[in-house]
């Protein structure tokens, strides 16, 4: 079987998704690469056993916590169509913030970090690296962080858009500031894929995905997925080899199964969110709708210049709520499940307060806003399940 890779034929990203990958299927005559479980790999020669410890190695089995064949056509895949030359897969979206955030700490060194990135970052920079000696600053926008670079920066780390506010931040902006001091940028891009979101064309060095999310799009998984160059990524990929993070063979198979339709499932994700998002809009329950996608928020200038699409999830504030009704809105939906995650092919609902708030029995002023993430079943059907819940406010 010939792939059009092999062709040199490809040029969509959507072609990409379904050729890119399956390389090794040819072996076994079938559409899909096989599944290669190993933690032992064998070598034929002395030489090309000692071949394989020398220096950071990104492509080639040594054993299988790094990686078997399955990983490495799902790393190449993603790395192509991140218009990357690498990629590392981890065993979580969390796992990879944290492999690049922590390969870039040590005594005495400074990251920058922006303010209201996903909770878990913040709680690893503000319980962990300080274990170590490393010191963490955060930041609001690329003004201010013209002032905060000093010699003992060692990484910029950004998300767009930020979890829960879903405020936008000018990655250009950002990436120009640091060139001029030769300090790196990793950004946390979930949110839009690749589909949506060129990460490394904007400047970014190392591109963070939460495979967890849309591009498995099954909700039956973990894996973090991070690119870059060789360069920018040889100590994550050092840190990944030494604390034991990579992804499983069986993860890498699964991920590279959804990697297929992602493409048109990031369509359809986009077409019913902003279905959903306007709908909201006009209802007198709803205070206001945090989706950059939309002209009126604040973000959609920036959203406009550095993405191509939206896709599920959004923040919304609610209206004259107090803690009962609250609860009986959430309560009363039927196609949104409750619980924590996106990306999937449903529609789920969450309140939209930080991870450590989560628990209490009244939730703070923030426990007014609700994210939604918007799936792909009919968009009337679930902008009448909404109308029908928000009736308690």
């Amino acid at each position: 079987m010939k792939t059009a890779d092999s062709e040199n034929i490809i040029t969509g990203i959507e072609t990409a998704l379904v050729h890119l990958g399956r390389e090794s299927a040819e072996i076994t005559n079938s559409v899909n690469p096989p599944l290669v479980r190993a933690s032992t790999t064998v070598f034929r020669t002395l030489s090309e056993f000692k071949n394989s410890y020398k220096g950071v190695v990104f492509e080639s089995p040594r054993y299988g916590r790094s990686g078997t064949s399955t990983n490495f056509e799902l790393q190449a895949a993603m790395a192509r169509i991140s218009n990357a030359e690498t990629c590392i897969a981890t065993s979580s979206g969390l796992s990879a913030i944290a492999a690049v955030i922590s390969a870039h700490a040590s005594q005495g060194s400074h990251i920058l970090v922006q303010r209201n990135v996903y909770g878990p970052t913040k709680a690893l920079c503000d319980n962990s690296l300080n274990m170590i000696g490393s010191r963490v600053e955060y930041f609001d926008n690329a003004v201010d962080l013209e002032t905060m670079i000093n010699e003992a920066t060692t990484l910029i780390f950004i998300e767009v858009p930020a979890s829960l506010t879903m405020d936008m931040i000018d990655v250009r902006a950002v990436c120009l500031t640091a060139k001029k001091r030769n300090i790196p940028v990793a950004c946390d891009g979930t949110w839009g894929t690749p589909v949506f979101f060129d990460a490394h064309a904007l400047g970014v060095d190392i591109s963070i995905h939460a495979a967890t999310k849309y591009i498995n799009g099954h909700s039956d998984l973990m894996m973090g997925l991070v690119t870059g160059s060789y360069d920018a990524l040889a100590s994550t990929r050092v840190w990944c080899d030494r604390f034991g993070s990579h992804a499983s063979a069986d993860a890498c198979w699964l991920v590279l199964r959804g990697l297929r339709t992602l493409a048109v499932r990031m369509k359809q994700h986009h077409e019913n969110a902003r279905e959903v998002a306007n709908f909201l809009c006009e209802l007198p329950a709803i205070k206001k709708v945090m989706f950059p996608a939309l002209p009126p928020d604040p973000g959609h200038s920036l959203w406009k210049s550095q993405f191509t699409g939206a896709p599920g999830p959004f923040t919304v504030e609610l209206k004259n709520c107090n803690e009962t009704s609250f609860e009986l809105f959430i309560n009363s939906l039927k196609l949104f499940g409750l619980g924590t995650s996106w990306g999937g092919f449903e529609s789920l609902v969450m309140p939209a307060v930080p991870h450590h708030l989560r628990s209490l029995a009244v939730l703070p002023d923030e426990g007014r806003l609700v994210r939604l993430h918007i799936g792909l079943e009919s968009p009337r059907d679930l902008c009448n399940d909404l109308e029908r819940a928000l009736a308690h406010l």
